[in-house]
């Protein structure tokens, strides 16, 4: 296979069957283009076949197709399924909410993202939630809104509701909740919890091997106390190639509902003098700063 421009000699899709702990072979189907994302769906395989989404069925001697939808924009990278919708991850174009119509047999586009990003991983948070990770080194969150999210499981009008586009693509947008940029590519990324009973968070992995989490905020307190803490930790750590570091976490897109943890863990290590000035701003002592920073930590960990 050729990258640039992309070429290949021949694409299948091999089927195996697990019998008695040794894998059996039992048929190939060809594709005409490359299979970057496979995805179980409802008893059938989800297939991104090119820019091609398609559901194949079983058969005895290879892959039955049943729908498909060629209307997506670059290249499929990725698939997940919860219920009867479909999330996509294009290579340049984030991700794209699809929608299974079981009566129609088809496959409908009904939500995508406004920002371009080339993707490189993406998990489900909840039904509408989606977090994902570009080969530029950022993490988002995007989110269809409530509203949408009920015209579409529920549809009560004609087909116009999901053949109109807007802005050139789907005809609903999702709604950005978090951007931050993390500086290394993310190569993988998951919603989980490190130790049994602890808070589950935003687990990431970069390709030179950095290991990192977003833990959500519990309460309006808690994320008001980071954005204050962050403030202060602006000020007294100047980056030594004196780029701001807010600058730096925007460095694609504006920095959005992130507290940076590292930056404000420095401030046990502030002299005694002006972790006191800023504990004073924040209406606590220098040791109940600590201990918060502390709790945090250990929700996660």
């Amino acid at each position: 296979m050729t990258q640039h421009p992309r070429t290949h000699q021949g694409c299948f899709v091999h089927v195996y069957r697990l019998l008695n702990d040794r894998l059996q072979f039992q048929h190939s189907t060809e594709v005409e283009d490359v299979p970057l994302a496979l995805c179980e769906f409802q008893g059938r395989l989800l297939i991104g076949v090119g820019k091609t989404l398609r559901i194949y069925d079983l058969g005895k001697r290879k892959l039955l197709r049943k729908a498909e939808n060629k209307g997506f924009p670059t290249l499929i990278t990725g698939i997940k399924t919860v219920g009867d919708r479909i999330y996509v991850s294009d290579l340049m174009e984030s991700v794209i909410f699809v929608k299974f119509r079981r009566s129609e047999n088809s496959l409908v586009i009904f939500a995508d993202d406004q920002n371009p990003r080339l993707m490189t991983s993406f998990a489900n948070l909840d039904y509408d939630t989606i977090a994902g990770a570009d080969k530029f080194g950022n993490v988002f969150v995007t989110r269809l809104p409530s509203a949408v999210s009920d015209d579409i499981d529920n549809p009560t009008g004609s087909q116009l509701l999901w053949d109109t586009g807007l802005l050139n693509g789907a005809p609903n947008k999702l709604e950005t909740l978090v951007n931050f940029h993390i500086g290394e590519t993310v190569t993988s990324l998951h919603k989980c919890a490190l130790v049994p009973g602890g808070a589950e968070a935003i687990v990431y992995v970069t390709v030179l091997g950095s290991l990192g989490a977003l833990l959500p905020s519990q309460t309006r307190e808690d994320k008001d106390f980071f954005s204050h803490l962050e403030m202060h930790m602006r000020q007294e750590y100047q980056p030594l190639t004196g780029r701001d570091h807010m600058s730096y976490r925007s460095y694609f897109a504006p920095v959005k509902d992130v507290a940076d943890g590292e930056l404000c863990e420095l401030f046990t290590s502030l002299p005694y003098e002006t972790q006191q000035t800023i504990a004073s701003d924040l209406d606590r002592s220098p040791g109940e700063v600590i201990k918060k920073l502390e709790d945090t930590r250990n929700r996660l960990l």
